[in-house]
């Protein structure tokens, strides 16, 4: 039965091809396009004012400096939200579940946010490893301890954005198994459990947004102590 719970994070294939590669793709074909027209369309209409309050909340934090970001920040975004969303629907796969893929995502984009504070003011970014004002005895011990937390940001960025995803699924899984099995049984809690399994499908949809944002936030605020 575990295994079987498991068994919907493990990529699928088909005729040789790894659905993995199409669940990426997928997400462009289904985003609108605005038209040729003087007026686009409430949908286009609705998705631009999306875009938009979200870009001025993601570049908050940043200086002027790191606004040159901004169309990779929102395409990220909007991205990973298309593909958590998708993700939600019966026989679809969700790429971001597997760790691989957040992983893919998070190095580089965490790694580019170092480099460039690196080589525009290596000074600043370094001075991050060791607070002002730390005791002598203390500055070997603090280092090791800062560029621990520094080299872990990845790995939590990617580890939270597929443990968020994961534990939805499997929950919504189990409780949908539940209600399945207890329909013959015992109807009344069946009810229940239906009412809660859609709840569930609720929150999940909500928390597929969020993570996504939250993902990029904090690209942008790593991005901002380097710029």
């Amino acid at each position: 039965m575990t295994l079987s719970l498991f068994d919907q994070f493990e990529t699928p294939w088909y005729i040789g091809v790894p659905l993995i590669a199409i669940a990426l793709i997928s997400p462009w074909l289904f985003l609108p396009t605005p038209t040729p027209r003087w007026l686009n369309s409430r949908l286009v209409t609705l998705q631009g004012w999306f875009v938009t309050r979200s870009t001025q909340q993601i570049m908050l934090p940043l200086s002027p400096a790191g606004h040159k970001w901004a169309l990779l920040f929102t395409s990220l975004m909007v991205y990973l939200i298309s593909l958590n969303l998708l993700g939600l629907l019966p026989y679809t796969f969700t790429p971001t579940t597997q760790l691989s893929m957040s992983l893919g995502l998070a190095v580089p984009l965490w790694l580019a946010t170092v480099l460039i504070g690196m080589r525009n003011q290596p000074s600043h970014s370094l001075a991050h490893l060791l607070p002002e004002g730390t005791p002598t005895l203390l500055i070997p011990i603090l280092i090791i301890i800062e560029t621990i937390s520094l080299f872990i940001r990845p790995l939590a960025l990617g580890v939270r954005l597929t443990a968020n995803l994961t534990a939805g699924h499997l929950l919504i899984q189990l409780v949908s198994m539940a209600t399945y099995v207890l329909v013959s049984v015992l109807p009344t809690v069946a009810v229940l459990t239906a009412t809660l399994l859609l709840m569930l499908t609720l929150l999940e949809v909500a928390v597929a947004m969020i993570q996504a944002y939250v993902f990029v936030l904090l690209l942008s605020l790593y991005l901002q102590e380097n710029v």
